[in-house]
Parts: structure tokens; C-alpha cells; sequence
């Protein structure tokens, strides 16, 4: 019988392929990270530290360096990321030279409950804690308020973060106890009485209008109360 060489040199090729590939592959599953990196996305001022990601990121009591790559498990890692109230969304990447890389961008605040148990509503309209490392500069919420409940308040504070106008003078957020809103505006004494929050873009426009006429007559001092709740009618109480 005629011995086909071609046939056994390839059986032979494969079986030495094979092997460096799974030589290779233990090789680098045995390898250790060699370098992590911490980034955090968009512009904004870290109210969560690296050190503090570096921690949530210790995996069986080890840090990522000592640890072989073969035995991290990427999605309990991100997972334990985006269990923390101060992140949005983690992502994580490790590439084939053990560099570990973490992206991280974290929850926008854009009020600020100010009670004994004092927290940040988010972007979101979710719960998020305050920060040692750095102090948001977002409008104070007062009165009625229940971390359950921050749907009304939420409505206001987003319609301030998007408007450059109340943005610049609304320092305050008052919630009563009927759920209606009042605002305190910066370097006014004046309570600008919302109200409910239905028809709010004509009742913000109307305050617009009356700042505008107000700061031009040098006549906002002059005032206790600005009362927006009647439709089409900015009724003033003065001192």
C-alpha cells in the first residue's frame, strides 16, 4: 500500500498547530494584568475617585495585578461597577496584552435634597449619593420631598438644568406639602410661587418677562412674592 506522505504532513501540521495554540493560549490565561487604567468619560469632576473603582474592582480579596487574566470574570466586574449609586455605566476592556482598561461615566446630579439624610437627584431622575470628593453646584431642594417620590421635583429641577435663564438664577427648589413649587432665585428675596407644574413653559416665560421688566426698573427688591399660578398673570406682592 502506497504510504500518503502529503496526507500524514498535514495530520502533522495541524497537530503541532493545535498544540502551540493551546500552549499559547494557557500561556497567556496565566498571565497576570500588567497594567490598569482608570477613565472617566465626558467632562465632569470625579465625585468618585480611582481609588474607590480600584476597590469595587478587587476580585477574591486580590488586586487586578496579582490576579491571571483566565480567572477574571468581566461581567461580574462590571457589574459590581454599575451596582455603585455614583455610576451610570461601566464598560471594561482587556486586551490580549494584559493591559486592563475601565471607562466610566458616572450620574449627573442636577438638585440637591437638602434634609437630614441630604442626597442628589440625577439626570435621571434617580436616587445618588453625595460626594466627599466634590460638591455639584446644582439647586437645593426643600420642604416636602420623599427619596420614593422625586417625580414632581425632578419635572422642575430638569426644566432648570435645560434652561439657560433658570440655570443662572434658580438657587432653590421648595416642594409644599400639596406637592406645588416654589422657587428662590439668586440675589432675590422674592418666593416665585409656581404652583402645579402644568402649563410650566408659559409660566416660566412669564417669569422671563417679568425679571426682564423688573431688573430694567430696578424694581426687584421691591417685591415678597411673584405669583405665576394664574394663567396669562404675573400677580406681585411688594414689601
Amino acid at each position: 500500500m502506497k504510504i500518503n506522505w502529503n496526507y500524514i504532513k498535514a495530520v502533522v501540521l495541524f497537530g503541532v498547530v493545535v498544540f502551540l495554540f493551546a500552549f499559547s493560549s494557557a500561556k497567556n490565561g496565566n498571565r497576570k494584568v500588567e497594567k490598569t487604567t482608570i477613565e472617566f468619560v465626558e467632562e465632569q469632576k470625579p465625585f468618585i475617585t480611582h481609588a474607590t473603582v480600584s476597590k469595587l474592582l478587587i476580585q477574591n480579596q486580590q488586586p487586578l495585578t496579582s490576579v491571571p487574566k483566565e480567572t477574571l470574570d468581566l461581567n461580574v466586574l462590571e457589574s459590581a461597577l454599575n451596582a455603585n449609586a455614583m455610576i451610570e455605566k461601566a464598560d471594561i476592556f482587556l486586551d490580549v496584552n494584559g493591559d486592563f482598561s475601565v471607562k466610566i461615566k458616572q450620574k449627573k446630579p442636577i438638585a440637591r435634597v437638602l434634609n437630614s439624610n441630604s442626597y442628589y437627584i440625577d439626570s435621571k431622575g434617580g436616587y445618588m449619593p453625595l460626594s466627599s470628593n466634590f460638591t455639584a453646584r446644582v439647586p437645593i431642594v426643600t420642604g416636602e420631598v420623599s427619596k420614593k417620590k422625586l417625580g414632581n421635583v425632578f419635572a422642575i429641577a430638569s426644566k432648570i438644568e435645560q434652561d439657560e435663564f433658570l440655570k443662572k438664577n434658580v438657587v432653590e427648589i421648595i416642594q409644599n406639602k400639596n406637592n406645588s413649587i416654589d422657587l428662590k432665585l439668586r440675589q432675590c428675596s422674592f418666593i416665585v410661587q409656581i404652583g402645579k407644574l402644568e402649563h410650566l413653559d408659559k409660566k416660566i416665560n412669564n417669569l422671563k418677562a417679568f425679571f426682564k421688566k423688573a431688573l430694567k426698573d430696578k424694581s426687584l427688591e421691591k417685591y415678597s412674592k411673584v405669583n405665576l399660578q394664574f394663567e396669562n398673570q404675573v400677580v406681585c406682592t411688594k414689601v
